[in-house]
């Protein structure tokens, strides 16, 4: 008799813990995955400051998760804490440019390389539609498209990236895009601003590389896309058009 309401209480006691727990951890990813979608999109500018009460508000949470998220991302290099302890979108540099075009040529060309004999004619076409929205989006010279093509953009490479079907690779790029993501968008900005400016051509020729299971000219149509929209915002720092 002295053991059933030990192990009625024992019951009870583990099982309302793990409960709260899960429900918190589960919160909390949530928020992450969504600032974190948003970073990578290019849907935050460089320098934004992200204010917690807001972003609660605007998720419907309250500030613990929010509070938590950051931080993650804070620990990721993705956002940065500043002096008034206020957290915002990391600064575009020259430094990190350079840091990141030369880590991500050298992580998403090693997907690329994998992905060229992965992928399927159903994933070819799928990464030709994007590409065609993409152009439709560019063409429409309208500054605000530029959340349109990052999206379209992020689309299209993790297309390629999640085909290859690496588990160590792929969460190192997605940690390079949480970092580049304001780049990215900078990037859409300047060619939206220039009609005569277009990173589409690259695209159509990884494509073509991948049709034709040619991993080295894919890996090169890569680095020539990553190039070029990393040269044009350093351009653009060197002319004093953008705050560093």
């Amino acid at each position: 008799m002295s053991t059933l309401p030990q192990q009625k209480q024992s019951g009870r006691v583990a099982a309302l813990p793990e409960l709260a727990r899960v429900q918190r951890e589960s919160l909390q990813e949530r928020v992450y995955q969504e600032v974190s979608r948003n970073l990578m999109h290019g849907v935050f500018e460089a320098g934004q400051v992200l204010r917690m009460q807001s972003l609660a508000d605007q998720l419907a949470v309250s500030v613990m998760p929010v509070r938590e998220a950051l931080a993650r991302l804070v620990s990721e290099n993705a956002l940065e804490v500043m002096q008034s302890r206020s957290v915002r979108v990391p600064l575009i540099s020259e430094e990190a440019l350079e840091d990141l075009k030369s880590a991500r040529c050298l992580i998403e060309g090693e997907l690329v390389r994998i992905a060229a004999q992965r992928l399927t004619k159903e994933s070819l076409h799928e990464l030709k539609q994007l590409t065609e929205e993409c152009e439709a989006a560019f063409a429409a010279l309208d500054e605000s498209c530029a959340a349109e093509t990052s999206l379209l953009n992020y689309r299209f490479h993790f297309g390629i990236y999640e085909a290859a079907g690496s588990r160590v690779l792929l969460p190192v790029v997605k940690s390079l895009w949480l970092q580049s993501g304001p780049y990215v968008r900078t990037a859409a900005t300047i060619y939206g601003k220039n009609p005569n400016l277009t990173a589409i051509h690259h695209h159509w020729a990884l494509i073509e590389a991948l049709e034709a299971r040619d991993p080295e000219r894919a890996v090169s149509a890569l680095h020539e896309d990553i190039t070029q929209s990393f040269n044009l915002i350093r351009n653009q720092i060197l002319e004093g058009g953008l705050e560093t």
